[in-house]
């Protein structure tokens, strides 16, 4: 697979005009996209709106066939594609290089936006309403792109920059609310694949599950999941597992005369102190000071 290390190289192998900067870049397609269709990774971002009458983006290990007006975010080093794409409407692309953002609060801002770690089927899809305030994000971007730039480009092109990801971040929410009440509670789906795994007896077998595994049983990815449980729980994914086997550390504790160290390792646990810390963690109690407690 062919990796892309700098604009340059990027904008000419999917027939795009020279960058007006190094590690900064804007496209606007105008009903199509010209490009190779090769599958690459850059060491760039990239964000991209797009709506289509067909084509497919290749993002990872997922491809997925647009037909609304989207949003895609992808992150330095991930596998991406696009093949044959024919736009219903304009559409934009933005790729920068992490060193743009050198001195700027999105250096390190950048990692808590989750939705450069999704899959590519879970694009952000807008409403008009919103398309409407990024495009206009975007317009004065393009417009400070091409102007004479100056010691202040820089800031306010990161400034709006700056706003597309926050918005984003509120759009997000919003769908995470809307495919709540399409599909159901996630938090149920997902306690009911715990449940799964612990009946099969997976825990002893193969260990603690993981966010990752469960992701994959509800066909979505990690970071995903794990962003869509804390919308509609306050909790991440790696706490519903954490209190998930606590309360199976809870049935065993009271129902067996297991040791500490036999409830741990039946649980998946390969560290028995790190189960009890985990557990008081959890209730405010060692295992044992629970056992005694209840039990008597």
């Amino acid at each position: 697979m062919q990796h892309l290390k700098n604009l340059g190289e990027l904008h000419h192998e999917h027939g795009f005009p020279p960058p007006e900067n190094p590690l900064f870049s804007l496209i606007k397609c105008n009903g199509t996209c010209t490009n190779p269709g090769i599958e690459h990774t850059s060491d760039f971002y990239m964000i991209g709106f797009k709506k289509f009458k067909s084509g497919t983006i290749i993002y990872g290990k997922t491809h997925y066939d647009h037909d609304r007006g989207t949003m895609s975010f992808i992150k330095p080093g991930q596998a991406v594609g696009m093949r044959h794409l024919e736009l219903e409407e304009n559409g934009f692309l933005i790729y920068f290089h992490p060193d743009f953002l050198n001195g700027h609060p999105l250096h390190s801002e950048i990692k808590k936006y989750g939705y450069f770690d999704y899959e590519v089927n879970e694009a952000l899809h807008l409403s008009p309403r919103e398309e409407q305030i990024i495009w206009e994000l975007y317009d004065k971007m393009e417009t400070e792109y091409y102007n004479n730039q100056d010691e202040y480009s820089k800031g306010i092109i990161l400034g709006h920059l700056d706003s597309i990801l926050k918005y984003s971040q509120r759009f997000y929410k919003r769908q995470f609310i809307n495919r709540t009440q399409l599909s159901g509670n996630t938090v149920s789906k997902f306690n009911e694949a715990l449940n799964n795994y612990a009946e099969k007896d997976q825990l002893f077998q193969h260990g603690l599950p993981t966010v990752k595994q469960m992701a994959s049983e509800l066909n979505i990815s990690a970071r995903y999941l794990s962003d869509l449980l804390k919308q509609e729980t306050g909790k991440t994914a790696l706490d519903h597992i954490h209190i998930f086997l606590v309360n199976e550390a809870k049935h065993i504790l009271l129902g067996s005369n297991n040791t500490i160290a036999e409830t741990a390792y039946k649980l998946g646990f390969e560290n028995p102190p790190y189960f009890s810390r985990l557990f008081k963690k959890e209730t405010g109690f060692s295992p044992n000071e629970y056992r005694e407690k209840f039990l008597n």
